[in-house]
């Protein structure tokens, strides 16, 4: 019985080089393949997703996220049932936020004087802005502020589009420590104040 098990869930998982997933990634994988075999609503989207790596991030408190990082080429299919996707697996986690980004290969700025380019997607740049979107779904960015501080540091404002206010107001917080983790940045989320 449990041999059968591991080899179902594994295939929900596919890590670099075929290392081994940690338990955690494969409590993970298990969430994903009782998803796809119990949940009516998201079986057939399920049947070809599955996932790079996985891991916890503590927010504040007691407050953990389970941050579930997804194939790139596979981003547009997750997004399809994001939505529903994280509802039901953070019924699984519970009271843990869950968030899904989408792998990106950073690559170092080429040599001086070789004829090789980096596509713009794979700065550092690039691939921290797509993650600060990733973090938020399914709420949209709607603008971005610098505030150089007088000593030097920077914060970043990031302004979410109010409509989705209701489901995101209580995950801001989590969204600032999770953007800190994975890019090293201080990032404020906020909503626009509108005049009324």
């Amino acid at each position: 019985m449990q041999i059968s098990k591991m080899y179902t869930s594994r295939k929900k998982i596919h890590k670099d080089k075929d290392a081994e997933p940690t338990e955690f990634e494969e409590s993970v994988a298990q969430a994903f393949f009782d998803l796809e075999n119990t949940n009516q609503d998201l079986k057939s989207d399920l049947k070809d997703l599955y996932i790079n790596s996985a891991v916890q991030i503590d927010v504040s408190g007691s407050r953990k996220a389970v941050v579930i990082h997804v194939p790139y080429r596979l981003r547009k299919a997750f997004r399809k049932v994001h939505v529903k996707l994280v509802r039901e697996l953070e019924k699984k986690f519970s009271g843990k936020d869950v968030i899904l980004i989408a792998t990106r290969r950073i690559l170092r700025p080429p040599k001086k004087g070789s004829a090789v380019q980096r596509p713009r997607s794979r700065t550092l740049t690039a691939v921290h802005e797509a993650m600060l979107e990733d973090v938020v779904l399914p709420a949209e960015i709607v603008g971005k502020r610098t505030r150089y501080r007088i000593d030097g540091s920077k914060i970043m404002k990031v302004y979410l589009d109010p409509k989705e206010r209701n489901n995101t107001e209580y995950k801001l917080e989590m969204f600032s420590a999770v953007y800190r983790k994975l890019a090293g940045k201080d990032v404020v989320f906020e909503f626009p104040v509108t005049e009324a």
